[in-house]
C-alpha cells in the first residue's frame, strides 16, 4: 500500500495502527454498500449483461448509484452520448467534496490518484464526519476497504442471480430507493427545502418539454437552479453585510 513519502514514513507499528483505522471507520458505511452491491450483481444479470460486467464496472468506474443507473442506461440502448452527460451530471458533485477531502495527506502520486478515483459519497462522509487525524495509511484504508465491500457485494449478487430460478420483482427500484434515502438523509432542516422543491420543479419541467430524455434534462436543470440559487445566496450576503 503506497501513500507516504521515503522522508516522512511512519514507523510500521503505526501504519499497521491506522490501517486498522481505516478499517474500522468504515465498517457503518459497509455496512451499506455490502447489500446495495449485491443488488447491483442481481441487476447487471436480470439485465442480461455478462456477469463480468458487475466487477468491471466496479473497477474501472467506481461510482455506486452511477453503476446502478449505467445499467439501465446500457440495457434500454442509451446512446453513448447522453450515458456520457448523465455520468458527468450525476458525478459532478465530486467536484465540491475535492474542497474539504482530507487528499493532501496522501504524498505518494499513484496513492494519490487512487484516491481520487475512489473517492465515493461514503470515503466523503466518513472524513466529513471525522475531520482530524487523518493520514495516508488510513485514508487509502478507508477507500480500500469500502471498495472491497462494493465489489464483493457485486460478486456475491451474481453469484446468487445464477442460483434463483427466476428474476426478483423489483430490483430496479434499489437506485430509486438509495436516492430517496440520501435526499431523507440531506434533507434534515428546512434549509434544504428550497434545493428539494428546486429538484421538483426541474423534474416535472423535463417530463413536459423532453420526455424521452427527462433524467438527462432534469439534471441539467437542477444544476443550474442550483448555481443560480447560489449565486443570489451570496449577492444577498454581500448587500446584507454592507
Amino acid at each position: 500500500m503506497m501513500g507516504v513519502e521515503k522522508d516522512v514514513e511512519e514507523p510500521p507499528a503505526d501504519r499497521r495502527q491506522e490501517v486498522r483505522t481505516g478499517i474500522a471507520l468504515s465498517l457503518a458505511p459497509g455496512l451499506g454498500m455490502f447489500p446495495l452491491g449485491i443488488a447491483f450483481g442481481l441487476l447487471v444479470v436480470q439485465a442480461g449483461m455478462p456477469w463480468w460486467l458487475a466487477p468491471a464496472l466496479s473497477t474501472a468506474g467506481f461510482a455506486g448509484s452511477l453503476e446502478l443507473l449505467l445499467i439501465g442506461l446500457m440495457a434500454s440502448g442509451t446512446p453513448l452520448a447522453t450515458i456520457a452527460l448523465t455520468t458527468l451530471l450525476v458525478n459532478f458533485r465530486h467536484v465540491f467534496y475535492a474542497f474539504s477531502f482530507p487528499l493532501r495527506v496522501v504524498r505518494n502520486p499513484l496513492a494519490k490518484f487512487y484516491s481520487m478515483y475512489a473517492l465515493i459519497d461514503e470515503a466523503y462522509a466518513v472524513t466529513a464526519a471525522n475531520p482530524r487525524g487523518w493520514t495516508a495509511w488510513r485514508l487509502i484504508a478507508l477507500q480500500v476497504t469500502l471498495q472491497a465491500y462494493w465489489v464483493v457485494g457485486g460478486l456475491v449478487g451474481v453469484g446468487l442471480a445464477s442460483l434463483l430460478p427466476g428474476p426478483v420483482e423489483g430490483l430496479e427500484f434499489a437506485l430509486c430507493a438509495l436516492f430517496v434515502t440520501l435526499t431523507l438523509d440531506a434533507a434534515r432542516s428546512s434549509a434544504q427545502v428550497p434545493s428539494l422543491l428546486l429538484a421538483g420543479l426541474s423534474f416535472a419541467i423535463a417530463v413536459v418539454v423532453a420526455p424521452d430524455a427527462a433524467l438527462f434534462l432534469s439534471l441539467a436543470l437542477f444544476v443550474a437552479m442550483l448555481a443560480l440559487r447560489f449565486a443570489v445566496a451570496v449577492h444577498r450576503g454581500r448587500f446584507g453585510d454592507a
